[in-house]
């Protein structure tokens, strides 16, 4: 049975969720953290060892400024809620992703929780905030090139937003969309797609679980045979 170190997830279909129960984006954002609880519960239970969360990507600057003030607030109030959560649980969070747009009050909460969880080792969670794998990885040679090395694997995989963290076993994406949308592009060369009918906020522990365990079971050939 394949083993499971990292799980990175796409968790799309809150505002349609929100809009399809009471024409509120912004009440299928709220809904959608307690499925995130959820699979940290499950994803802890798994002995699984880093979950990746796509939480708002370089592109959702695009939308309305009141969801995306509200998404922001959603975060910070969860985090500052959590944080002794985390901490007896003995769950690390780490952000990945381009900090520089973010709100200070959002930055000095975000550090914080980094340094408060920064010795827990039961999960690490990555919330990829802000975060678009193409600029992650123009960013990336750029530090190369300033650093005088040569392109090669190595020195990409430790110049990435996730230097130190092994490449995603799996991906899920909930909400009946199959693509990528620019996450993790370089990290996922070998990872397994799942892509999922059911919006975020519908996603439970079982449809996890049965996810999980498809993987387990798949032949890995890695290009072999």
């Amino acid at each position: 049975m394949n083993p499971i170190k990292h799980v990175a997830i796409i968790m799309d279909g809150n505002g349609r969720w929100g809009i399809a129960h009471k024409g509120s984006r912004n009440l299928g954002h709220r809904a959608g953290l307690d499925t995130i609880e959820e699979i940290i519960q499950e994803t802890i239970k798994q002995k699984i060892n880093y979950l990746t969360l796509y939480t708002f990507s370089t592109e959702n600057w695009k939308r309305p400024k009141k969801e995306i003030f509200f998404l922001f607030k959603l975060l910070e109030k969860f985090l500052i809620k959590k944080l002794n959560n985390l901490i007896e649980n003995n769950i690390k969070i780490k952000v990945i992703g381009n900090r520089k747009k973010l709100t200070r009050k959002l930055q000095k909460i975000l550090s914080n929780t980094e340094s408060k969880t920064q010795n827990n080792d039961s999960l690490q969670i990555n919330l990829a905030l802000n975060y678009g794998s193409k600029e992650e990885l123009i960013n990336t040679i750029k530090m190369i090139n300033r650093r005088h090395k040569i392109i090669n694997e190595k020195n990409i995989n430790d110049s990435l937003y996730t230097k130190g963290i092994p490449d995603p076993d799996i991906m899920i994406r909930t909400g009946n969309t199959k693509r990528l949308s620019n996450f993790l592009l370089w990290q996922s060369a070998y990872t397994e797609i799942f892509f999922e009918k059911k919006l975020w906020p519908d996603f439970k522990k079982k449809d996890y679980i049965k996810v999980l365990n498809k993987f387990r079971l798949l032949q890995r050939n890695f290009g072999g045979i």
